[in-house]
This record gives C-alpha cells, structure tokens and sequence, in this order.
C-alpha cells in the first residue's frame, strides 16, 4: 500500500483542501508542519518536490510528488473514485472543476488582502482603503456563490463533489474575518451543510492565523 506523507502547516488554506479531501476519502496519511514558522520549505530537498517553495505538497512512498492544491484534490479522487467527489457525469465533473479554478483564481485573490492585512498586519501598518477594497471584492464574489446555491443545495449539483472543498475552506476564512458581510442564506445554509461533514470538522476548527 502506497504511504501518503503531506507536507504542510494546517493553518495554511491550501493544505487545510487537502486535508479536507483525504479526510473524505478515508484515506490514512501522515502530514508533516512545513512553511511560515516551520521552515523547511527552503531546502534542497523540498525544493525538488516543489521548487516554488510552498505548501502543500503530496508525497507518495514510491516517490512520486504533486503540489498545487486543486491538483492533489483531482490526483486523490481520480485515483480513488467511488466517492461523489469525483462526478460521474462528464459535464458535473467540469462543474465542479470550474468551481475548484474559480476559488485559486477569483475568490481568494479578491480576498487575499483583507486576510492579510487583518490578521497577518500589525493594527498600526495595516490600510484602511486596502481591507475597504477587499472586503467590497470578496463580497461580490459571495454574492456570486450565493446566487449559484439558489436553485441546489452543492455547487456542482445535488450531491457535494470536490467543487465545494476549495470554496469551503475559502468562504471558512471569510466569515471568520471581523469584516461586515451582506447576509446570504444560500451561502450560508450550505456553508453550515458542508461544515457538518467529518472531513470538513478539522479544518473548520482551525483560527485564522
């Protein structure tokens, strides 16, 4: 049986997907704390795995490594089907994979700065018109999401896929940011629905750091 080692800090977004996919495919695996504090990420070694220096990184004991987090989600499910996480049908999968770009490309970058700048800044350096114009973006994309969720209660469909991973973890981060929101019920029915699987338990229990 091919041992699993992820390398990664859990506070990290990108690793807390991971987690969260293997988690739901009961896979047994054993994460390693790299980046921020940890280190590690510099070396030579990790540097052959992924030579961007970041996390996460999926290792498998025959020596074959992946990092990008949406690309370890498909590499897991793909070679653990079985699980609704990877869609039958041809046009649910692309769904669910457009909602998996749409998070790494749209909605986290729009967010990106008010993270930073109100948990990773010092109050006295932090903008007040860099955390205004990040909160007005990563709003509207909210609003987005909301709007797709009005008519199914999962991204891709009626059952939750590997779509709802990335943008779980995403929407996590930013209802936890002390920012006003707009209210959203179908964002957030479908954030508590999500939020009550036992892969989704871990990752939701850890603070913005």
């Amino acid at each position: 049986m091919t041992h699993l080692k992820l390398w990664g800090r859990l506070s990290s977004i990108n690793v807390q997907k991971v987690v969260w996919a293997l988690d739901e495919l009961h896979l047994r695996y054993e994460r390693v704390d790299a980046g921020g504090a940890f280190g590690i990420v510099n070396t030579p070694e990790y540097r052959r795995m992924n030579p961007n220096g970041l996390v996460p990184v999926l290792e498998e004991s025959d020596g074959f490594s992946l990092f990008e987090s949406n690309a370890i989600i498909r590499y897991l499910v793909a070679r653990h089907p079985g699980s609704t996480l990877l869609p039958a049908d041809l046009r649910m999968r692309a769904d669910a994979e457009r909602w998996m770009d749409w998070q790494a490309t749209t909605a986290t970058p729009a967010l990106r700065d008010v993270f930073w700048q109100l948990v990773r800044t010092k109050p006295e350096a932090r903008d007040a018109s860099v955390i205004a114009q990040s909160t007005g973006a990563s709003a509207a994309m909210a609003h987005i999401i909301d709007a797709r969720l009005a008519d199914r209660p999962y991204l891709a469909g009626d059952s939750f896929s590997m779509g709802d991973i990335p943008l779980g973890c995403h929407v996590k981060r930013w209802l936890a940011l002390p920012i006003e929101r707009p209210s959203l019920p179908n964002l957030e029915a479908w954030f508590a629905r999500i939020s009550e699987r036992p892969g989704a338990r871990v990752v939701m229990a850890v603070p913005l750091s």
